[in-house]
């Protein structure tokens, strides 16, 4: 039985403020159930960092009372962080068929694979964490086997929306069950979280048979040429209306990319995806169909410096050649802060003579996320008494809290929240009530790297190194050579020698005045002044401030 004073706490760990690494912490008593595990990917001003993961500490910290973790669906955002949370700790995953099977694999790569907490988990199936009650809710999405999460709790229900959109027309299953949710409404909700990604745009967003319409015209509209999209390699519901395309004009289609590979393999094997016999070819095996006859499903349709369309875009892929009469599909919008990325590789495929068609120039994408009337929609079925938004950054978070005020609740029941902030709700009151230490983990491989390494790194991006070398005679102290400089991102200390020469001249001067002739055992002192001294000089001859590495050789005589 619930204490009189008991109150759920809700803590989010990643996703507000931001887009993606979607991670929530629910808490009633001794129990802690975790809604998401995502990840980030790193933007422009992170070098050398591969992705972001949220902050386990206070996970790790309360180990002993976690009951379970819960995934709404199958995308990056949601459980691709998983596989670095069961290094740390090891809890039970509830999901849908597919998404246990597309986490599979990671788990598999982060070599953490344990079927026994493995649990397959069918929408309207109700199990029990501890002190909360969980139900799956069928909704749409870019990928199947998406759903919304009903939390019951012994102070009132709670419903996490995960990833959605209304899509009364689905290429897979049913469309989004409407009819729970207002079930649900009609019993009282007592916090709706609800994703924000898509609120800025008005009007409700477009079936998933829209963009297969699309496409057939443009297959049907290019039957002398060979055909190349790119996509989200989860967005499996696009893949296949490209297969189907494929095999109504009769055309081979060949899957480039590790990670599209990957899910279509998963989703034909588990029958979430439908490919006749002989449509799908080798990537090695290209070359040997008339371009006319072939479809390429690619990966990098972000720009991804490292992805397959962005090295075909720079003739490098090892497989792939864009040919001038080539039709290039890109059917995705860009992330924000891909813009960039992606109009580059357009202009590498336009570059080689590609015929390149994406969002701004024909209906080829269609968002997985609601837009406005499908977020009033949901609003209005379950009417919560407090509501938090979630998945976007703080204007979308904002404009989503204004709508659900416009749409007549109280302003004080309409909370944002950030990452690490402690909400605590009883049965008529939602409050803040602290912060816990969190933030992000940046990985470089498998390696974690923290603030002081990647500020460093945009040291070294902004302003390049220096390296001075000097070789002292252990015993005698003497200079044998230096200082010898070496530079790099200075093109202009590279071609001007007397700028070296001068630098030379001042770290001897600084050297020999303040340490006189006893360099015995002054490595570390030499060190600071080479570093002072170079520093002083570059920031008042030349206004930049590298990095300094000084590097003394002990030798002997």
């Amino acid at each position: 039985m619930a204490s009189n004073n008991a109150r759920l706490r809700v803590i989010p760990l990643g996703g507000l403020g931001e887009i993606g690494k979607n991670i929530t912490v629910f808490e009633y008593q001794n129990d802690i159930i975790i809604v998401d595990c995502g990840l980030a990917f790193p933007d422009v001003g992170m070098p050398g960092v591969n992705l972001i993961i949220p902050d386990f500490s206070y996970l790790l910290r309360n180990s002993n009372r976690i009951r379970g973790l819960i995934l709404t669906h199958g995308h990056e955002d949601h459980i691709g962080a998983v596989g670095y949370l069961l290094r740390e700790l090891k809890t039970k995953i509830y999901a849908t068929k597919l998404t246990l099977c597309l986490l599979e694999n990671k788990l598999r790569e982060h070599h953490v694979y344990d079927p026994e907490l493995l649990n397959c988990v069918k929408t309207g199936e109700i199990f029990k964490l501890g002190s909360f009650v969980i139900e799956f809710i069928h909704t749409n999405h870019s990928i199947p086997d998406s759903v919304a999460v009903a939390i019951s709790t012994p102070i009132g229900v709670i419903v996490h929306s995960g990833d959605f959109k209304v899509d009364y027309t689905p290429i897979q299953s049913e469309s989004i069950d409407l009819q729970r949710f207002a079930e649900l409404g009609r019993r009282g909700v007592l916090l709706f979280m609800c994703e924000s990604t898509n609120i800025e745009s008005k009007g409700y967003s477009m079936s998933e048979r829209n963009v297969g319409n699309m496409l057939d015209r443009i297959f049907q509209d290019s039957p002398k040429q060979r055909i190349i999209i790119a996509t989200f390699s989860s967005n499996l519901d696009r893949i296949q209306q490209i297969i189907d395309c494929s095999e109504k004009y009769k055309r081979k289609v060949t899957i480039v990319g590790r990670s599209m590979l990957n899910a279509a393999s998963t989703a034909i094997e588990l029958g979430y995806m439908t490919v006749q016999k002989n449509t799908l070819v080798d990537p090695s095996q290209v070359k040997k169909y008339p371009a006319e006859r072939l479809v390429i499903i690619t990966t990098g349709s972000q720009g991804e410096e490292s992805s397959a369309l962005s090295r075909m875009a720079e003739s490098e892929h090892k497989l792939i050649e864009i040919l001038p009469n080539d039709k290039v599909i890109i059917s995705a919008t860009p992330i924000p802060g891909n813009e960039k990325s992606v109009s580059k590789v357009i202009d590498g495929l336009l570059n080689l003579g590609a015929d390149v068609v994406y969002e701004k120039l024909m209906d080829v994408h269609v968002s997985g996320h609601a837009k406005q009337e499908e977020l009033k929609l949901l609003h209005a079925l379950l009417k919560p008494t407090f509501f938090v938004p979630i998945h976007g950054e703080y204007r979308h978070l904002k404009q989503h809290c204004d709508m659900a005020i416009n749409m007549g609740m109280k302003k004080s029941n309409v909370i944002i929240l950030n990452i690490g902030d402690v909400l605590e709700l009883d049965k008529v009151s939602a409050s803040r009530r602290g912060k816990i230490q969190t933030g992000e983990i940046m990985v470089d491989g498998s390696l974690n790297i923290n603030e002081v390494i990647l500020r460093e790194r945009k040291l070294l991006s902004d302003h390049g190194i220096m390296i001075i070398m000097f070789g002292i005679q252990k015993n005698a102290g003497q200079i044998l050579f230096g200082p010898e400089i070496i530079t790099r991102g200075f093109t202009c200390i590279q071609q001007d020698s007397k700028i070296l020469d001068n630098i030379k001249k001042e770290i001897l001067n600084a050297i020999l005045n303040d340490l006189k002739e006893n360099l015995v055992g002054q490595s570390n002192a030499i060190k600071v002044i080479i570093r002072d001294t170079s520093q002083m000089y570059l920031r008042k001859e030349l206004k930049c401030s590298p990095v300094i590495l000084p590097i003394i050789l002990e030798l002997e005589s």
